[in-house]
């Protein structure tokens, strides 16, 4: 991996830090690739239980690099066209690799998340942000529609209506409305972030990660199943999880009355 992403992991937790923030942690080649190389190492690695996703310095992730798109504008229009097309598509595994890695991802916000900065908020799990963070689409200020999963993600959460009003107009949003609109879990004051990230990233690291993993599948999968389909996907669930020692822990621990050592298998 490049300067432009950092990963690391201790106990359990893998960070992976957005790093360039000279340019408010925009997009960059090498970000995108780690980005993806990233999530693939922690779904594979079975010590970690729990992602962190963040961005050095002031802001989370600004969206793409935009003064970077100049010099695109010298293309022909089909030379645009395929080129971002292209490189759109080059995103599409890191959303995938996001949805499918049976951990729970933490966006931590400070700042801006704004154009893929808020898909890539979105497409996390859960969010925690500074009470100065800010989100914005972005998008339509440079005339183009938003990509990184952000129309799939947005209406699901906020509803269609307050989906266009956010996309089509671009406005910022402060962290306590997002919170609101249900696109922030916890808003917290500024100095405590990283504290308050650290506190929610160990108590799901330390929570039962099977059951956590299913849990993430299931409710992703639950907008596009029939009541049918996810009855039965349930079911496979609750199974699944009672094969496994963190259930066998649970059980034991409720019994004894006392808190799970759950090991993570």
């Amino acid at each position: 991996m490049s300067d432009d992403l950092l990963y690391e992991k201790k106990d359990g937790i893998a960070t992976v830090t957005l790093n360039r923030p000279e340019a408010r942690n925009a997009l960059s080649p090498d970000m995108r690739e780690g980005l993806f190389q990233s999530f693939i190492d922690a779904e594979s690695d079975d010590t970690i239980r729990c992602v962190v996703v963040r961005g050095e310095g002031e802001h989370f992730q600004a969206g793409g690099d935009v003064k970077a798109f100049n010099e695109f504008v010298k293309l022909s229009p089909k030379e645009r066209e395929q080129t971002f097309e292209r490189r759109i598509h080059g995103l599409h595994p890191t959303i995938f690799a996001m949805q499918r890695m049976p951990k729970p991802i933490i966006a931590s916000v400070r700042g801006g998340a704004a154009g893929f900065g808020l898909s890539l908020m979105m497409a996390c799990d859960m969010v925690i942000a500074s009470e100065d963070a800010f989100i914005t689409l972005a998008y339509i200020n440079i005339g183009t529609t938003p990509d990184g999963s952000g129309t799939y993600t947005l209406p699901r959460i906020v509803g269609l209506k307050k989906a266009m009003e956010i996309a089509m107009l671009g406005d910022r949003i402060k962290a306590a409305e997002a919170r609101d609109l249900g696109l922030i879990n916890f808003v917290v004051p500024t100095g405590e972030l990283e504290a308050e990230t650290a506190k929610l990233a160990k108590r799901l690291a330390n929570g039962p990660t099977v059951a956590i993993g299913r849990t993430k599948q299931l409710l992703n999968a639950s907008l596009g199943n029939t009541l049918e389909t996810q009855l039965s996907l349930e079911a496979q669930g609750f199974a699944f999880c009672a094969a496994s020692d963190d259930w066998a822990e649970g059980v034991q621990a409720f019994k004894e009355k006392r808190k799970p050592d759950y090991k993570g298998k």
